[in-house]
Formats: C-alpha cells, sequence, structure tokens
C-alpha cells in the first residue's frame, strides 16, 4: 500500500487548520494598515514601512515573513516585500479588492464573535446576544464605524456578484423591482443598468438610505428608474411592485425571524408578482461549500444560518410562497424564485 503524502497526514490537515487562524489575522493586520497600498510602487522594507504606519518594526516583519511564505507578498534578499497577483487583491484600488471583507472579518465586530463558539455551542445564541443583549444589527445602528467597516465589507461582496446575478435571471418581465434591505443599492444598480425597461426601488431602513444616497449607485443614468423608500422589514414592507428581491437577508435570521420577514413580504406582493432571494447554497449532500463555512459565521455572529433548497422551501410556504425554481449565479450563489400562493 502507497504511504501518504506528508501533507496528507491527519495531523498535518489538523495543524493546518490551526495555522489558517493566524494566516487569517495577519491578512487582517496588513488589510487594516493598507500595507499593498504602500507596496504599489515597488518593494520597500518592514523598516520603512513600519516607520509610515507607526508600528513595531520586528512584528511587522515576522508578519510579512509567514505571508510571503504562502505567496501572498514576496521577499527579496535584502529583506524588503513587494506585492504578488495575491496581494494586489488587498488594494483600495484593485479591481475586485478585497481589502474590505479582510478588515471586516478580522475586526472585533466578527472575530471576537468567533471566539464564543463555546458558549454558543452551550446556548444556541450568537455572540451578540452573549456578549451585550443586543443583535449584531442593534450594533451596527449603535457604532458608526463600525457600520462603516460592515458597509465597505456588503459592498465588496455585492460588487463581486452583482453583475452575475443581474445576467443569470430576466427581470425585465415583471416592469418593476424593489430591493428589499438592499443596503447601499449596488445590485438594484448592476441590475437596472442589466434591464433598460426595468423600474427599481431600494428599500431599507433612513440611515442605510442615507448612506446609499452618499454612494450614489443610483444616481445619473439610473435616477429617472430609480427611488428610494424608508423601510423596516420586521414591520412593514412597500408595496407598488411585482417582483421583490432580498440578498443575504433571511441568511441574517434564526426561522421564527425570517418567517416574519417573508410574511411581511407576501402583504406586499400581488397575487401575479414575484419574490427573488438571492443566497448561498450548503448543498444537500455534505461536501465541502463555501456555504457551509458562512453558516457558522451566521450562527456566531447573527443567529442566522444557510438553509438547504428544501428548508428554503419549507419556509417559504409557511409564509404563503411556493418555491418555483432555482436559478444559480455562480458556484456559490443562487437566485431563489418563489410565487405567491
Amino acid at each position: 500500500m502507497p504511504q501518504q503524502a506528508p501533507s496528507a497526514l491527519p495531523p498535518a490537515v489538523l495543524l493546518n487548520a490551526r495555522n489558517a487562524v493566524i494566516v487569517h489575522q495577519s491578512l487582517y493586520a496588513v488589510a487594516r494598515l493598507g500595507v499593498a497600498d504602500l507596496l504599489q510602487k515597488g518593494p520597500r522594507s518592514a523598516a520603512n514601512l513600519a516607520r509610515e504606519l507607526k508600528v513595531n518594526e520586528d512584528a511587522l516583519y515576522r508578519i510579512l515573513r509567514v505571508l510571503a511564505s504562502q505567496g501572498i507578498f514576496e521577499e527579496n534578499s535584502d529583506h524588503s516585500f513587494r506585492n504578488t497577483d495575491i496581494s494586489n487583491f488587498l488594494r483600495s484600488d484593485f479591481p475586485g479588492s478585497m481589502r474590505a471583507l479582510f478588515i471586516f472579518w478580522g475586526s472585533d465586530y466578527s472575530f471576537t464573535s468567533l471566539g464564543q463558539i463555546m458558549r454558543t455551542l452551550e446556548t444556541g445564541k450568537c455572540a451578540p446576544e452573549l456578549l451585550s443583549d443586543n443583535d449584531s444589527f442593534e450594533q451596527l445602528r449603535r457604532d458608526p464605524e463600525l457600520a462603516r467597516i460592515f458597509d465597505d465589507a456588503m459592498t465588496t461582496m455585492s460588487r463581486s456578484m452583482a453583475p452575475a446575478a443581474a445576467a443569470a435571471y430576466d427581470f425585465t418581465g415583471w416592469e418593476s423591482l424593489m430591493d428589499v434591505g438592499g443596503g447601499n443599492g449596488i445590485l438594484l444598480a448592476e441590475i437596472l443598468r442589466a434591464h433598460p425597461r426595468l423600474r427599481g426601488v431600494l428599500a431599507d431602513q433612513e440611515h442605510v438610505l442615507d448612506r446609499a444616497r452618499e454612494h450614489k449607485f443610483l444616481a445619473g443614468d439610473l435616477a429617472s428608474r430609480a427611488s428610494m423608500e424608508p423601510c423596516n422589514f420586521f414591520e412593514n414592507i412597500p408595496s407598488g411592485c411585482r417582483a421583490y428581491i432580498m440578498k443575504n437577508i433571511i441568511h441574517d435570521w434564526d426561522d421564527e425571524r425570517a418567517r416574519l420577514i417573508l410574511t411581511n413580504c407576501r402583504k406586499a406582493i400581488a397575487s401575479n408578482g414575484v419574490l427573488l432571494l438571492v443566497e448561498l447554497s450548503v448543498g444537500e449532500a455534505n461536501v465541502p461549500s463555501f456555504g457551509k463555512f458562512i453558516d457558522i459565521a451566521m450562527l456566531s455572529l447573527t443567529g442566522g444560518r444557510e438553509r438547504t433548497e428544501a428548508e428554503y422551501a419549507s419556509l417559504l410556504a409557511s409564509a404563503g410562497f411556493r418555491l418555483n425554481r432555482v436559478v444559480p449565479v455562480n458556484p456559490h450563489f443562487g437566485i431563489i424564485e418563489a410565487f405567491p400562493v
């Protein structure tokens, strides 16, 4: 029987999983500091970077060294560092930049929540409820800087998948579309651009709409076809559109609160309308998937969950909808199409 390669030995698998936490937090640190931005014009030493960033030179060198060992940066023979094809995605100005995501996932808001995993396991409660008796979104409402970090991260996520979502589904036939809990409006903007005959409404809480107006994704050539309406989806969802879309909203909540949101959607949607949920898939079989990782993040941060197609069908049925089909967007996301019953 052939001998296993050392990298495939069970202890190595477990140690690599442990090491991934160290790599993640090192990425958070360099993303927060903007190191990749500083290396954009060429190699710089850790000493030079540390002076500009006002951090400890030895600590910065060691963090850059471990990241370079993973191919994320490149270390030169004189101990200076340069960007690679990977670290370019940590630059603020790089197309498809992931900098905001690492700042968010390494922040106290996210990483501290994951650090409470044992208490979450014992109680079933998410970390914000355990630590402050508030849900995670109440924390965002109370902390403008944290809300900005969250907003930047969600903008990054939406920018990466919004064009694919706009292309995957034919929205035009519905004539009007309301993006419920649509944040800064980037998804709605992409859909409106891809479907020129469509009219769109961005519905969210007033303070979120204020940030959307600052981003101006729905301004310019889209202004004549886009409007904004204040909305708290736990209380009431505005009527007036044929199609309603929600991206990564239902996964934030447990079944009880998700059902309340969907029930409010049902009250707003006409019998000839449609509800569209853009959500991650965990897959029916227990194989590796991005959705399974985010499911644990939801367990820790919000008390929500990722769901299988069967679980969505059951949840939607309990709120007065029939799941019709799931339209693939990319390997991770799908658009769940549901009709009122």
